[in-house]
């Protein structure tokens, strides 16, 4: 079964450093998303990069509206047959974040988007590209090496924050992105339970906490970060694509930091 690689969103941010270094250290087909633009970001994507442009593919998705997370879905069941064809690999990144110190900051509509973007929006990912993930059946290509280097069961890594654990929180605040990664971790572990069920050794699921990144999400708080806790944003993708390569099937429903750390829940 021939691999191919998604990340979604990927016009920005740590999921934009993904996206590029997979398209730099593999030569699998990879599927971006964006929601607006999508040429814009496919020529950002590829600029500077000395890879085939045909192999990346952009498809609008955006996970406040579910009819275009099965758009796309049903757009790369019809570009990867899964009689032929498996999702080897998979970044699921959207992400939201209002500063709420104390609970009185706390809006209510604030706290919904961020609910809806954070943790519905990757579970509706979950619900739509599942079927594009290998059964315990499935037999991947032995001779096809285009994502040599990395597992060969399929993974699925959806971005998390060390600030959804529960038993870390000692300082309190930012109630609604907490909340939020914490339903991150559990929807991520429930998954994984699916995929034993139905992929065997053959697909995991994994959370992710990539650090604080240089990015427009984070960029309110980079003044009370430490300047060698602060990253940058392609090297926290090599990171975490490393992190994806030697998690195994023991790591598997279980939330990893950008250093290969367990973070508890």
């Amino acid at each position: 079964m021939a691999p191919w690689a998604l990340i979604s969103p990927a016009s920005r941010g740590i999921a934009f450093a993904l996206a590029r270094r997979v398209l730099q250290t593999t030569s699998a087909p990879v599927v971006a998303t964006a929601r607006k633009d999508l040429e814009k970001t496919k020529h950002s994507l590829l600029e500077g990069l000395d890879v085939d442009a045909i192999r990346l593919t952009i498809l609008e998705v955006d996970v406040l509206n579910e009819s275009t997370i099965a758009n796309a879905a049903a757009t790369c069941q019809e570009m990867f047959p899964p009689r032929a064809h498996q999702l080897q690999l998979a970044f699921i990144v959207p992400g939201l974040l209002f500063p709420e110190k104390s609970p009185a900051q706390i809006n209510a509509d604030d706290a919904l988007l961020t609910f809806r973007t954070n943790t519905l929006g990757p579970m509706l990912m979950l619900k739509h590209f599942a079927p594009l993930l290998p059964k315990k059946n499935s037999q991947c290509s032995p001779e096809d090496d285009s994502m040599k280097g990395f597992p060969s069961m399929s993974t699925t890594a959806v971005m998390s924050a060390r600030v959804g654990s529960i038993s870390d929180n000692r300082l309190g605040g930012w109630y609604s992105y907490r909340a939020s990664k914490a339903g991150v971790n559990q929807v991520v572990k429930t998954f994984d339970n699916h995929l034993r069920a139905v992929s065997g050794d053959n697909a995991v699921a994994v959370a992710l906490h990539p650090g604080t990144v240089k990015t427009g999400l984070s960029k309110e708080f980079w003044g009370g970060v430490k300047k060698e806790k602060l990253f940058d944003g392609d090297w926290v993708a090599e990171q975490l694509v490393n992190v994806v390569k030697k998690v195994g099937l023991d790591g598997r429903g279980k939330c990893w930091d950008w250093a290969g750390k367990e973070i508890p829940p």
